[in-house]
């Protein structure tokens, strides 16, 4: 693989097209920025994402990227992006200071709108400029970004925390990194094999056997840990001891039960059905927690999430990057 100083030159225009028809900024040829809903939430109603009040990211100061907006090893059903994906490699690839840089560029062009609106808290607007937080999320599996590591370190050197969500079917990639993630997620959003080839459509093969080792993984790194449960009405929910044993080989600080959402382009694959009931994600997580003695420590009924804590230590320290973001 080469790595590149400058935009490639590959990407399908018809896909550049829908993505920032989509409001996707592209970076590069592989890297992406977009605004989250709670984004526009904080700064005109301030009203904070979920992870604002669970873990103290300050929501109008996160930066959504990607550095595989068109790579992935899954497909799945309940998965609200665009599922363009046709590769699972990266033969070429940005430096991590350009894609970093852009990004932050892309950051300030899109929340530029926002200043005119009445609405709009202008101590937040400005704050909004100078982010603090990355969210290595958007689209893809970021673990296939072959400099992950490195474009971590520098977000670590400039001062901005990160947040890395991966699927967990490339171990040997976290296993590699150089510099860890501020808090790692691992989805784990099937009990099973059968269901997981099911509602996760695998595009690599023995992704389930590369996942169970992703969360044996899971206790040997140092940083904050999270294993995300996405549970999907009429096809993932249940099997709570299952889940639990998947959870146990990874001994994550936290565990994450959040309900499917019937939004984007899940609407064509999914029903409104599927979306559970916050009830239903809160009993499930309650059940969890009861096999595993982790403890229910929050909840958000306006996303249908809920958190668990492994101990106290995990329970009292989940907001410990708050202060970070109360500085510029």
């Amino acid at each position: 693989m080469t790595p590149m100083h400058t935009p490639l030159d590959s990407m399908d225009p018809t896909l550049v097209k829908f993505l920032n028809k989509q409001q996707y900024h592209i970076v590069g040829e592989h890297s992406g920025v977009k605004l989250c809903h709670w984004m526009r939430q904080k700064l005109l109603y301030n009203r904070p994402c979920y992870k604002e009040r669970f873990y103290g990211i300050a929501s109008h100061r996160c930066l959504q990227m990607t550095p595989t907006i068109n790579q992935c090893t899954k497909s799945c059903l309940y998965c609200w992006r665009f599922q363009g994906f046709s590769e699972t490699t990266l033969k070429r690839y940005d430096e991590p200071e350009f894609i970093l840089d852009e990004c932050l560029k892309s950051q300030k062009k899109l929340v530029s709108g926002f200043k005119g609106d009445e609405r709009c808290n202008q101590t937040f607007w400005e704050e909004s400029r100078e982010p603090k937080h990355v969210a290595i999320s958007l689209s893809g599996e970021p673990t296939l970004y072959p400099q992950l590591g490195e474009f971590i370190g520098l977000c670590k050197k400039r001062g901005l925390t990160t947040f890395l969500v991966t699927n967990g079917t490339n171990p040997k990639a976290l296993e590699n990194l150089d510099t860890l993630p501020t808090q790692l997620y691992v989805s784990v959003d099937a009990p099973n094999e059968k269901i997981y080839e099911k509602l996760c459509f695998p595009q690599i093969p023995k992704a389930w056997e590369l996942l169970k080792k992703t969360l044996t993984l899971l206790p040997s790194l140092e940083t904050r840990t999270v294993i995300r449960h996405t549970l999907v009405d009429g096809w993932n929910i249940g099997n709570e001891k299952d889940y639990a044993k998947l959870d146990k080989l990874a001994d994550p600080m936290f565990i994450e039960p959040k309900a499917y959402v019937f939004v984007g382009y899940s609407r064509e694959r999914m029903n409104l059905s599927n979306m559970p009931s916050h009830e239903t994600v809160k009993k499930f997580g309650e059940k969890i927690g009861d096999i595993l003695g982790y403890k229910l420590v929050a909840e958000e009924k306006g996303s249908r999430v809920v958190l668990l804590a492994r101990d106290e230590r995990a329970e009292k320290g989940r907001k410990i990057i708050e202060k970070q973001h109360n500085t510029k």
